[in-house]
Parts: structure tokens; C-alpha cells; sequence
């Protein structure tokens, strides 16, 4: 994100779609800059400009929580179990960790549609603040089907009145991207309000699992590791990607007795990371694809989650579409 030197109008293209939320959010904008403050343009930005999914807009989940540029808040001490989640920390099959620290009195938890309000400070895992709605004096509002997925994720397990401490891992984050904070991210969030989205916001559907679900078939091929794979579509591309390298995948997960686990295809978002930040059965098996190609994984425990707590289990199988290759 850039400063004032930008100009207005470069703001305005690069945020809001029009209407006049976005029109109201530009002239918060305009505002800030003739001030010469910096802005924070993370998580206020796609609802100042419109950008909801009850709008047509197609949600970001890079959008929030993040800010390149901040206003000159004092930085919050940074808590004693940042580095890590602590014993008593709980953890989701996503890999999401988090702890209590404040219950609520509340009693409606968030759908992943819902528009909510929050208070929030996140830290990198050696203690670095990179971003609070309470350093600025202003709380955000967003739409949790328009953040990071573990935000989605997370908030849903809250109630009004909750403050909880969530340790998100980068494929739950920003999954590497330039510029956006990396690793594991730590956020301390308080939920202030939430707003049911209204009944006719479209909502994707669990992918269906494929008959051979269950167990490789016979023409499945397999690698000395174990893994095994079967062509589904073939590709346009001729360069595999290497261990280091970037890529851009539609993929959908489920246990081997059909639940879909997660899907990018159902959020209508392809998913971007390096290679070498994935499961061992990732990391080797699209390094098999081109682009264009769809192929079908069954990942063994042992190149997975490896019985970790919280995590699905078993052999996992996996439907994945390259899209994108960027070499490191």
C-alpha cells in the first residue's frame, strides 16, 4: 500500500467498485490522506467500498485481517504464549488453535455469512505487532466469508462478549504471500456484535465425494512413499513445479468415509502457498502435475497429519487442479 503520493484517485480505483458504501468509504479515504495520516486499509476497506458477498461482490479472503499501513498506535505487549499454543490450547481438524480468555454472555455464534464486529490485535510468532483495531481507537466490521480462513473459521466458535486468542498457521492465513505478515499469525479478538446475513446469500454446498473414496483403486499408481494418484484431466502445461516453488490449486479434501473436510471449490476461491509448507503427500504430488491438470490424491496418514490432535485423520483424499506455477 502506498501513502499520500498515491493520490486519491488511485486509491478510489484500487479499493471501491462504486454505490454509495463505497462513495461513504472514499471520502474516509480522501479525508485520511489530506490529513497525511496512514491508513489502515485491511479490514475496513471491502465494507467502506461495498465489497460484500450480500452486494454481488466476490468475497477476498486475502482482504483482512492485515495492514500494510497504520496509524502510529503504541504497540501492544506481545502475550507469553506467542510463539506457540500453549498445553491447553484447543485444537480444530484444520489446525487452528485456540484458548478462552474472556467468556462472553452471549448465546448466538456467527455463521460463516454473517457480518460481525470485533476488536483485535495480531502478532507475528516472535512477538512483532502488526496490526490492532484497539491501537486505533475503531472496531472492524466485516463479513467473516470475506477474511483469512481461519478467521471464518475461528469466529464461528465465539459468542457475543467472547475474547479469545487464536494461533493461525500460514495455510490458514496468508499462505505466504508477498507483503502480507507470514508464519504462524497469533490474534487476540474480541467479538462485539454480530449480524445475520440476510436469507438469500448464496452459500456453497459440500462437495461430493468420488465413488473410489474409500481406498486407491487398481489403476491408481502409487510412489515409494506411499502415495497414490490417478489422472482425472489432463493438463496444457509442460513444467512440473519444483519443492520451492509457488503454486495456485482448486482442491477439494475428504476422509475416506466421504466427509469433505475442506474444499476451495466450495469457498469459489482458488488457494495459493509454497510447496515446501505443505502436508509431505502435497509437497510430492503436485510436484507430478502441469498446469491444467487434475488429478486425484490418497494421502497415507504417515505423509498427512500423522495422527496429530484436531487434525483429520487417516488417509486423506484429495481432488486437486493446478492453475499456477510461480517459480521461487
Amino acid at each position: 500500500m502506498g501513502h499520500e503520493d498515491q493520490g486519491v484517485e488511485g486509491w478510489k480505483r484500487h479499493f471501491c467498485r462504486g454505490g454509495e458504501a463505497g462513495r461513504s468509504g472514499v471520502g474516509r479515504i480522501e479525508a485520511g490522506l489530506r490529513s497525511g495520516a496512514l491508513l489502515v486499509v485491511a479490514l475496513v476497506l471491502p465494507l467502506a467500498c461495498g465489497g460484500g458477498a450480500e452486494d454481488g461482490a466476490e468475497p477476498d479472503a486475502s482482504a483482512a485481517p492485515v495492514a500494510e499501513e497504520r496509524t502510529a498506535a503504541p504497540a501492544e505487549p506481545a502475550p507469553a504464549d506467542v510463539a506457540a499454543p500453549p498445553a491447553d490450547a484447543t485444537t480444530t481438524e484444520s489446525g487452528l488453535s485456540y484458548r478462552m480468555l474472556t467468556s462472553g454472555t452471549g448465546a448466538q455464534h456467527p455463521g460463516p455469512y454473517d457480518r460481525v464486529a470485533v476488536h483485535y490485535t495480531g502478532w507475528t510468532t516472535n512477538g512483532r505487532m502488526f496490526d490492532s483495531s484497539r491501537g486505533r481507537n475503531r472496531e472492524a466490521t466485516f463479513a467473516l466469508n470475506q477474511v483469512v480462513a481461519g478467521w471464518t473459521e475461528g469466529l464461528q466458535l465465539m459468542v457475543v462478549g467472547d475474547k479469545t486468542r487464536f494461533w493461525i498457521p500460514e495455510k490458514l492465513a496468508y499462505q505466504g504471500r508477498p507483503g502480507r505478515p507470514a508464519g504462524m499469525l497469533v490474534f487476540d479478538v474480541e467479538l462485539l456484535k454480530v449480524t445475520e446475513a440476510p436469507a438469500d446469500t448464496p452459500k456453497p454446498k459440500p462437495v461430493s465425494a468420488p465413488d473410489d473414496v474409500a481406498r486407491p483403486p487398481e489403476d491408481a499408481l502409487r510412489t515409494d512413499s506411499g502415495l497414490a494418484h490417478k489422472l482425472l484431466a489432463e493438463g496444457t502445461g509442460d513444467v512440473h513445479p519444483r519443492a520451492t516453488d509457488r503454486v495456485e490449486v482448486h482442491y477439494s479434501g475428504w476422509t475416506t468415509k466421504g466427509r469433505n473436510f475442506d474444499s476451495s471449490v466450495a469457498r469459489g476461491k482458488p488457494a495459493t502457498f509454497p510447496l515446501n509448507r505443505v502436508i509431505a503427500g502435497w509437497t510430492e504430488g503436485l510436484q507430478l502435475m502441469v498446469v491444467g491438470e487434475k488429478r486425484r490424491f490418497w494421502v497415507p496418514e504417515h505423509l498427512a497429519y500423522k495422527g496429530k490432535a484436531g487434525r483429520p485423520s487417516g488417509m486423506l483424499v484429495f481432488d486437486v487442479e493446478l492453475l499456477g506455477i510461480e517459480a521461487e
